[in-house]
């Protein structure tokens, strides 16, 4: 394998260090920037290419690199925002994979368009935003997803799914299971309401906006806002490692909280549709005497335990060493299984 010949589009043995927020320096066999479908298209008519494991990435934010990677890395680089459509309930516009999320939620905020605007400052790229079914203070991307268009590698053809087709869930798509290594997003059409309503539904957003007087936000005052609470609670990757909130928020069924309230009658949960309860996952890692504290390079940010950061040369498999000492520590005391948010590779 590593004495195969590539066509010239095709980079070979290259640093990924720029290309994931952990900051991992740890190189791909072969490695292309993908501007357009054709690049994808290239690939699939290689027979030495499709031999390739892939991967794909966009802004590497939900990533951890845990040692070199032996195939072909390609990089998502396709760009374009543009209104598709309108009817008398929605505006409906497309952007392209490699846009990153913020810009695309900037972009609407700034054409005094609601929708997207709880899910301000949250890194990546708008490719990778259904793959996770991103969300925060309330809001997920499939609240507002309408469609997208995917690079099928087993037919070389493009397809579109609705939103069903994306089986999302929490943190969860088709995408990262089923679809993992079959289909490329190439761009997604978003659905943002006409009749827009603020959601100030949690507690730290609303009294946010109380503090500064803002009784009645706008899309972009809410947006503000929200950008200003992430960057208070949460390290900038640019500085410091890391891939945003490392773990997912648990869910117990209501008799496990019940007992858990009776011990921790603090401990905070949010009550889902199905009648079980969401767990605070940062919650059970302070409790835990995590926050702040390191081991070697990897340690747990000491703003927010949710976080797991690289202070400088931590390898992938410190950070997975230390996010499998954090869980055993968690179940051991609640006895709840925390799981990764990020990709490991």
């Amino acid at each position: 394998m590593a004495t195969m010949n590539f066509p010239d589009y095709i980079k070979r043995n290259v640093s990924l260090k720029p290309f994931n927020t952990f900051g991992m320096d740890v190189t791909a066999l072969a490695y292309m920037e993908v501007k357009a479908v054709d690049d994808l298209v290239r690939v699939y008519g290689d027979a030495r290419l499709m031999t390739l494991p892939r991967l794909v990435i966009g802004g590497g934010s939900n990533l951890l690199l845990t040692g070199c990677f032996e195939g072909l890395v390609m990089h998502m680089g396709i760009k374009g925002i543009c209104l598709e459509k309108e009817d008398a309930e929605y505006i409906y516009l497309r952007a392209a994979a490699g846009e990153k999320w913020h810009d695309l939620v900037l972009w609407t905020l700034e054409k005094g368009f609601g929708g997207l605007e709880n899910l301000s400052w949250i890194p990546g790229t708008v490719g990778a935003a259904p793959v996770q079914n991103i969300g925060a203070y309330g809001v997920e991307v499939q609240d507002r997803f309408f469609s997208l268009r995917a690079f099928d590698f087993e037919s070389g053809e493009i397809v579109e799914l609705g939103r069903s087709d994306c089986r999302f869930g929490y943190r969860d798509s088709i995408f990262k299971n089923a679809m993992k290594n079959r289909l490329v997003i190439v761009d997604v059409t978003f659905a943002l309401p006409k009749n827009w309503h603020p959601n100030k539904g949690y507690a730290e957003v609303e009294k946010e906006l109380e503090r500064v007087g803002i009784a009645d936000p706008s899309p972009a005052e809410v947006g503000r806002t929200i950008m200003q609470i992430r960057q208070r609670k949460l390290p900038n990757p640019a500085v410091l490692g890391n891939a945003g909130s490392f773990f997912k928020n648990p869910t117990v069924p209501a008799e496990k909280l019940f007992r858990l309230k009776s011990e921790y009658p603090e401990i905070p949960a949010y009550s889902q549709p199905d009648g079980r309860y969401r767990i605070a996952a940062g919650w059970l890692i302070d409790r835990c005497g995590w926050k702040g504290r390191r081991i070697g390079d990897a340690g747990v940010c000491e703003k927010q335990a949710l976080v797991l950061v690289n202070y400088g040369n931590a390898t992938g498999k410190d950070i997975l060493a230390l996010a499998e000492a954090i869980e055993r520590d968690v179940f051991d005391r609640f006895s709840i299984r925390l799981e990764p948010e990020p990709v490991f590779v």
